[in-house]
């Protein structure tokens, strides 16, 4: 791996992460290890660990390395948790995911972008834990749940209540909620019902 970029991550990760509060030691060294630069295209490759998000194609955006960090480290993940992406993407944050977790479903709408994102993850970087679907997430994966973790990396109006249902009892979901102005939500399944505590103001792509 081109030490340069290496350079770069752990620059990411002193200046972008730690200073905004990022403490999750596993965390941290996801995002140090895992290659942004693979996931963008190659006219932004210079750019690959800018401080912002980055435009990938069909519309979509891979997001802001600390949003991934944030998203990843609210999650509170050990290591053995079985986790539904709704939003592959670039497959940048399912990566992410797939070095703190145990196992990452993601379902992705757009199937040149899945496909992309399991060319990296799959034939480049060889995880094994990651099983991918091209189509429509509010539905889930229902021969997989249910979930300990479910997060969403596109903005809703609401989250859908077919999520909750494919979430374990004192599981956790994740999603950016709204339109124009958007609200990071984490949701707790309990015993008596949905817990909802809002989080940071955000900014994703509307989820299609």
């Amino acid at each position: 791996m081109n030490d340069n970029f290496l350079s770069q991550r752990r620059a990411m990760v002193d200046r972008q992460l730690r200073p905004r509060g990022i403490r999750d030691t596993r965390v941290l060294e996801a995002m140090q290890k895992v290659p942004r630069h693979l996931f963008v295209p190659d006219g932004e490759r210079s750019q690959s660990y800018y401080d912002g998000p980055l435009p990938i194609g069909q519309g979509q955006t891979i997001s802001q390395p600390y949003i991934v960090a944030y998203m990843t480290e609210i999650l509170g993940l050990t290591g053995t948790e079985s986790v539904l992406e709704i939003g592959t993407g670039s497959g940048y944050q399912t990566a992410v995911l797939a070095e703190v977790a145990g196992h990452v479903y993601t379902i992705e709408v757009i199937a040149d972008l899945s496909a992309q994102a399991k060319a990296i993850l799959g034939e480049e970087m060889r995880y094994t834990n990651i099983d991918f679907q091209v189509g429509n997430g509010r539905q889930g994966w229902p021969e997989f749940a249910p979930f300990d973790r479910i997060i969403i990396t596109a903005a809703a109006r609401e989250f859908p209540a077919t999520l909750f249902e494919q979430l374990k009892v004192g599981g956790l979901s994740l999603a950016p909620i709204g339109s124009f102005y958007q609200q990071l939500v984490r949701y707790k399944r309990t015993a008596n019902g949905i817990e909802t505590e809002p989080l940071i103001a955000v900014s994703f792509v509307p989820c299609v």
